[in-house]
């Protein structure tokens, strides 16, 4: 039996708009995709893009002008908040990292610092092996 519940509205709501002045970026460029998180000093995220959410599929993801496409529209998300100043933090070994920092200095964003925070195993586990083609 159903019970008489009242009819809930689907869907997120609308985020309010915060006054972020600086922020950091984080790049995460893999072989296959590049995302763009911007976020506050505390890690909470502001707004984020990636390569398929502009709308491209397969391996056009992974270019370095996808890259930028994304950058460049997390760029003025973040700009929507507020942020003025970004530190970015870029993390893997994908095409796109780069390119994502130039889309971020061109849309006049000011870059205070460049990181790489890549993961560097330490003999941990076994890459897959090498592709014959």
């Amino acid at each position: 039996m159903a019970k008489g519940t009242k009819a809930t509205k689907k869907g997120g709501r609308r985020r309010e708009r915060k006054n972020v002045p600086h922020g950091v970026a984080h790049i995460q460029a893999t072989f296959n995709n590049t995302i763009v998180t911007i976020t506050d000093a505390t890690g909470g995220t502001l707004c984020w893009s990636s390569a398929g959410r502009i709308g491209y599929k397969g391996s056009r993801k992974g270019t370095p002008y996808a890259a930028q496409l994304a950058a460049r529209n997390a760029a003025e998300q973040a700009q929507e908040h507020g942020v003025r100043s970004v530190d970015v933090e870029i993390k893997g070994p994908g095409a796109g990292r780069e390119s994502a920092i130039r889309a971020l200095a061109a849309s006049g964003l000011e870059i205070k610092s460049i990181k790489d925070v890549t993961p560097i195993p330490h003999n941990g586990c076994r890459p897959p092996k090498r592709r014959r083609v």
